[in-house]
């Protein structure tokens, strides 16, 4: 009996989930290091950016793994989405290539030489990539959730240079750099003491807050005009219990802060993030790419998959190979538990 069959599921769909699960993992794992690293021109004193840096510098290149796997198994498993939205994004694609080579070298090279202006500059380069990476992946959400210009043959059709920098893509890459945020903010406070640990308790509270604004504006302005995106959850009322969980999650987060739950308060701003996406996948599915130009020309599970024999063997393949990658993940975490301690081996 294959996994279909135990499952009740087509092969497309399983896909589809696998998909999103990795891209989710991605999201938490990666979201709270590009979120610390949004806070680091925050801290004046050296000792403090070491510690930030200390904090996300034995776990950042491991998040990233689920990157190349998620990419991996959406080309696999979705070859046309592949092709059809790395050419319709293929500026924010290689802008975000960019970014994460520059916040690689900055973390390796800041602490090569004692010079101030070195380690300024390399601060400076961090962050700013940091933050351009987190507002990045969300201007690459806005634009699946509103639409691409794909025409014939799933072919982009776009317009100008930057027309993926539309109001609402903006909107939703601001709304990721502050839940980023807010998850890096919680990360740090459960790695650091003393007088940083104070800080960043304030620093919690401006990411929830910025959050907040960002999720409502964001919001708003998907009701009024992206009016398809609810049309699932007003066909199916029960599915109101994503956004209510999402807002749950959050609200849970400053409760738990106050308690000094840290690592629960991560647990539920990671929930915070899985919730969101799960309404994302739920106002999308069964498309993968809404064309703007005609819904003949969406982009579905169906016509973007490869073949049953090929899903059927991949999704084998991530059966055994997902619990091997989530037991590396948890013996990493396992291993640098605990607060930082800056030593001579430190960055």
């Amino acid at each position: 009996m294959d996994m279909q069959t135990v499952l009740g599921l087509d092969y497309p769909t399983l896909w589809f989930l696998v998909v999103g699960g990795l891209f989710s993992g991605y999201a938490i794992l990666d979201g709270f290091d590009f979120g610390a690293g949004a806070w680091h021109l925050f801290f004046k004193k050296e000792e403090n950016r070491r510690i930030a840096m200390n904090a996300v510098g034995p776990v950042w290149d491991g998040n990233e793994v689920w990157l190349v796997i998620g990419g991996g198994a959406l080309f696999a498993g979705f070859p046309i989405l592949y092709a059809s939205l790395f050419s319709a994004m293929y500026l924010p694609f290689i802008l975000f290539l960019m970014f994460i080579i520059f916040r690689a070298i900055s973390i390796e090279f800041r602490g090569k030489e004692p010079m101030k202006w070195w380690r300024r500059m390399w601060d400076i380069l961090y962050s700013i990539s940091s933050i351009m990476l987190a507002f990045l992946l969300g201007v690459v959400l806005g634009n699946v959730l509103q639409g691409i210009d794909i025409g014939n043959n799933f072919e982009y059709e776009g317009g100008p240079f930057f027309s993926f920098l539309g109001p609402y893509p903006l909107l939703t890459g601001i709304t990721t750099l502050s839940l980023f945020m807010t998850h890096g903010a919680i990360y740090l406070l459960m790695k650091t003491e003393g007088r940083m640990y104070e800080k960043l308790k304030d620093l919690v509270r401006r990411g929830i807050i910025f959050f907040i604004i960002s999720f409502v504006i964001t919001s708003i302005y998907t009701l009024i005009y992206l009016p398809h995106l609810s049309d699932r959850f007003k066909e199916n009322p029960v599915l109101f219990i994503l956004p209510l969980l999402t807002f749950l999650s959050l609200a849970n987060i400053p409760r738990l802060v106050s308690k000094k739950k840290y690592q629960y308060a991560f647990l539920f701003s990671s929930l915070t993030m899985s919730f969101a996406l799960m309404m994302v996948a739920v106002e999308l599915y069964p498309t993968l790419l809404i064309s703007t130009i005609s819904p003949e020309f969406n982009i579905t599970i169906y016509n973007a998959a490869s073949s049953e024999k090929s899903l059927g063997i991949m999704l084998t393949i991530a059966a055994i190979g997902a619990p091997l990658v989530l037991a590396y993940t948890a013996f990493v975490y396992y291993t640098f538990k605990g607060k930082v301690q800056i030593d001579e081996t430190s960055y």
